[in-house]
């Protein structure tokens, strides 16, 4: 979870490999209503955000059902949506990629055919919550290398299990 270009994709897919498991792209799951109104500038509202919820939520529910498990790589912004995760399963776990706006924006400046504009990033910052005590999981600088956030991810999952 994290705000766009906080590296989601890149470490979630890094970790979904180490784990063997399963990836969903989030953004993937966007209908085009909300990939087109990101594009145009104007932030997601709940309401935007409530099916796009339900659907990551049903997949995890699914995945871990199956009993393989998998990472979800999404904004994840409110404990709200975070809740609905934990209301798929309670054992998910969260890992919060963090960076300051100036390299969030330059990042996602720097992404070439992606929906999300660089102007949407400051409406993330103002929807971000962080990870709240009751929330299992690990807060991470998102300027660290991926794979040493991958390796830093593993051992705190085994000391949580």
């Amino acid at each position: 979870m994290g705000v766009s270009g906080s590296g989601k994709s890149t470490v979630g897919r890094l970790l979904a490999q180490r784990l063997m498991v399963p990836f969903l792209e989030g953004d993937d799951v966007h209908s085009a209503a909300n990939r087109a109104k990101m594009a145009s500038g104007h932030p997601l509202d709940d309401e935007d955000r409530r099916p796009w919820l339900r659907s990551l939520a049903a997949w995890i529910r699914e995945a871990v059902g199956n009993g393989r498990g998998g990472v979800v790589a999404c904004s994840a912004l409110k404990h709200e949506y975070r809740d609905a995760f934990r209301g798929a399963d309670p054992d998910v776990w969260f890992l919060c990629l963090t960076l300051d706006r100036a390299t969030a924006d330059r990042r996602v400046a720097a992404r070439a055919g992606h929906f999300m504009p660089a102007r949407l990033v400051d409406s993330q910052y103002a929807a971000l919550e962080p990870l709240r005590p009751d929330e299992p999981g690990l807060t991470v600088d998102a300027t660290a290398d991926p794979r040493a956030i991958v390796d830093e991810v593993v051992l705190a999952l085994r000391e949580s299990r």
